[in-house]
């Protein structure tokens, strides 16, 4: 059978039965999209981005390299994915309406995207900055819809992803706490004569034992000169007496995950290493005092760049004090919709999860990081982690 008599053949109490939210969820999710189409004067919105998706409708798959979309309009939802998708599309959602394409045939998308578009939509929205919108499907329909206009819609489905449910935070909790448990596995097999990779193998089995899905980074496991260098990850290094060993761990538990970074040193922890984990903790602490709604992410951002001032001529540091996280699919766990940096000027709200990566990194050296996962509630910052802030 092809991928649409195999539809229409899973049982039909197979449908949604992996979707993660009751209805419920999702419909108040979809309302607040679409008031902001409304004032946005969108009469559609094409979504290409997996976690947007999921975060509307359910869809999830470790298959991430293929072309998917949902179509929102004022009253309908099309769902359109390959033909090996078609099996998750049934069971992680309950959308009525899911289009199949052979996955050797792209350029099948063009025409049921056109028929979802070419009644109800003069301006559709588009995430014009996200690698997962093809340039042939966006040109393809500019060709075949010229009276369409398609527009950077400007995140506008991460404006609302940005502030959690009660059970948005229920799921980031699990995770933040399958991420300590594949931490202190990890923690504790760091010794002089193991590698890298022995480390993070560790890591992995706990965080796996512990109930995580495929998560949306692989445990990070680097040590001695090569954390110094950001991004490096384990390459069958041997760890040597006294070098600190930097892990970055975050479980998924429903596609949510609540990262956390933390440094062990192979032995006895130099003064040095101390003084710059002593940093990291200064600007932890300062984040979570800064933290506070109505106050903007320049404001806190600012406050934690002089708490790192001591520091800021020895150390490398990406300027980026807190990122978003919530549901995500490989490659990132980041999520996108909003960064603690200088130059923000958005406020924090009740809702709000932020990761803190503070790594502070002296090159050719190394690298010291310890951070935490934060939800900003009614009165402050309010850790989900647990992070032990031991270095030796």
């Amino acid at each position: 059978m092809d991928f649409n008599a195999y539809q229409k053949a899973l049982p039909r109490e197979l449908r949604g039965m992996e979707c993660p939210f009751p209805e419920d969820e999702y419909a108040r999710r979809l309302t607040r999209v679409r008031d902001l189409m409304a004032v946005s004067d969108l009469d559609a919105l094409l979504l290409t981005d997996p976690s947007d998706i999921f975060y509307l409708c359910g869809y999830s798959t470790f298959e991430v390299s293929v072309h998917i979309a949902l179509v929102v309009t004022e009253s309908s939802l099309m769902l359109q994915v390959p033909s090996i998708e078609m099996g998750p599309a049934v069971i992680t959602t309950r959308v009525e309406v899911v289009s199949g394409y052979r996955w050797e045939g792209i350029g099948e998308v063009l025409t049921p995207l056109v028929e979802a578009l070419n009644d109800s939509a003069d301006t559709v929205g588009v995430d014009a900055w996200h690698g997962s919108l093809r340039q042939g499907v966006l040109e393809g329909l500019k060709s075949r819809l010229p009276g369409v206009r398609f527009i950077h819609s400007g995140g506008l489905v991460k404006k609302v992803r940005i502030v959690k449910s009660p059970a948005e935070l229920d799921y980031l909790r699990q995770s933040a706490d399958i991420t300590a448990t594949g931490l202190a596995a990890a923690a504790a097999a760091v010794r002089p004569g193991t590698t890298d990779n022995e480390v993070a193998a560790t890591g992995a089995e706990a965080l796996l034992a512990a109930g995580s899905e495929f998560m949306s980074m692989q445990p990070i496991v680097t040590s001695g000169r090569r954390s110094s260098v950001i991004h490096t990850n384990h390459n069958r290094c041997r760890i040597e007496e006294g070098e600190p060993v930097f892990l970055e761990f975050g479980s998924s538990w429903n596609r949510y995950t609540a990262p956390m970074m933390q440094t062990v040193v192979a032995g006895s922890p130099t003064p040095e290493m101390r003084d710059v984990f002593d940093g990291c903790r200064r600007l932890v602490d300062t984040l979570l005092d800064s933290v506070k709604p109505g106050v903007t992410f320049d404001e806190a951002a600012t406050r934690a760049e002089a708490a790192m001032s001591g520091l800021a001529g020895k150390v490398f540091f990406s300027g980026v004090f807190g990122y978003t996280v919530g549901a995500q699919f490989p490659p990132s766990w980041v999520e996108g919709s909003g960064f603690i940096a200088r130059g923000g000027n958005a406020e924090f709200r009740p809702g709000m999860v932020f990761h803190l990566p503070i790594c502070l990194r002296i090159p050719g050296k190394w690298g010291i990081g310890s951070s935490e996962t934060i939800t900003v509630t009614d009165h402050g910052a309010e850790p989900i982690t647990r992070n032990p802030w031991l270095l030796g």
